[in-house]
């Protein structure tokens, strides 16, 4: 019988450093588990990649790390406190928990891995329901599936977040209690170098007081590597693609806007680092034609990322594929109704949680 992956769930509150000891006590064994399971990874990168210095992972961390403690106080105090109560080391941990943007500003070279992520925005005009939904696959090494935790912060001052991520790491996929929604896949571009990490921007983008301020963080922020981020509320879905230089802005006035791993704005498609995988295609093509044959509702967005038609290439990715990633957690949300759906791994492998919200959303 399949393995069926039941995603475990925490609930923080207070100040923000009452909130990192809370996840630092009852994530310790596993973030200490996850430090040396990422470098462990990098250092297999580096290897297939030919870089002679393999320990450069850390100190390129340190140096992002040094701009993100100025950049976020507040997320800053957070990290450190889940660092201090889990007995790790603060650099290491937010280096393992950054590793594609600190790896790719130490490396551009060649790798088998195929690095994932499948994601879409459904304007009113395609939903059933006519309401925007969003959601996206978070596929990056098998091993990840083993530290995917959700994480549900109710602060003392600020907007209470759901967010499915990594145990000990900042929000990555996930919804504020204002219907905001955030979620990234990674490219990679050219000209990655030391500047703010993508979880940082994303948790930063969740916990932002309006939209605007929110879409003002991932457009201007200077970034350490190449993402693409996507925001939806009950008003907006939209998408940014973003080199450390460049920012291009999609939007869902014409349709649905979905997106896999390659570049397709130009000026940063000039600077990908390698030709687009038959996976990241395939994928593409898949949610496409499946957008197509009409108006879209959860359970439709539920059978779309489960969808194996294209074997290894499918937009559902599982371990036993062997292409140096998969699916490790699966989120969708309904903005206007603050609903929040999300599973730990494959999207048919996973049990589906419905993660509620205790404030409710402002009229």
């Amino acid at each position: 019988m399949t393995r069926q992956y039941e995603l475990s769930t925490l609930t923080v509150q207070g100040t923000v450093q009452e909130m990192g000891r809370a996840q630092g006590e009852e994530f310790k064994t596993l973030i200490r588990d996850f430090i040396p399971m990422r470098f462990e990874a990098f250092s297999e990168y580096a290897v297939d990649a030919g870089l002679e210095n393999g320990d450069a992972l850390l100190p390129m961390g340190k140096i992002c790390y040094e701009i993100f403690r100025h950049w976020d106080v507040e997320a800053f105090e957070e990290h450190h406190a889940i660092a201090e109560a889990a007995g790790v080391d603060p650099v290491a941990l937010y280096t393992a928990a950054n590793m594609t943007d600190i790896r790719d500003a130490v490396v551009l070279a060649a790798s088998d891995a195929d690095e994932g992520c499948s994601s879409l925005l459904i304007p009113p005009s395609h939903s059933a329901s006519k309401e925007i939904l969003a959601g996206q696959t978070w596929d990056l090494n098998p091993q990840d599936i083993d530290y995917v935790v959700g994480i549900h912060r109710i602060p003392n001052d600020g907007l209470e977040t759901w967010s499915v991520t990594l145990s000990g790491c900042p929000s990555l996929v996930g919804m504020n209690q204002n219907g905001r929604m955030v979620g990234t896949t990674n490219i990679k571009t050219w000209g990655s170098k030391p500047g703010i990490c993508y979880m940082n921007i994303l948790h930063r983008a969740l916990t932002a007081s309006s939209w605007e301020e929110a879409a003002a963080v991932v457009a201007n922020t200077s970034k350490a590597g190449a993402h693409t981020y996507w925001m939806a509320d009950r008003e907006h879905a939209m998408e940014w693609e973003a080199s450390p230089e460049t920012v291009v802005l999609r939007d869902t006035d014409k349709g649905p806007v979905c997106r896999t791993n390659h570049c397709i704005a130009e000026p940063i498609r000039k600077k990908e680092w390698q030709e687009p995988s038959s996976s990241t295609t395939a994928r593409l093509a898949r949610i496409k034609k499946l957008l197509a044959t009409g108006e879209q509702s959860l359970e439709s967005v539920k059978a779309l990322f489960a969808d194996r038609s294209d074997g290894v290439d499918s937009v559902n990715r599982y371990p036993e594929d062997e292409q140096g990633t998969a699916t490790n957690s699966v989120v969708i949300g309904i903005p206007e109704k603050q609903e929040l759906w999300a599973c730990r791994g494959p999207a048919d492998r996973g049990i589906w949680q419905k993660l509620t919200f205790q404030r409710p959303m402002p009229e």
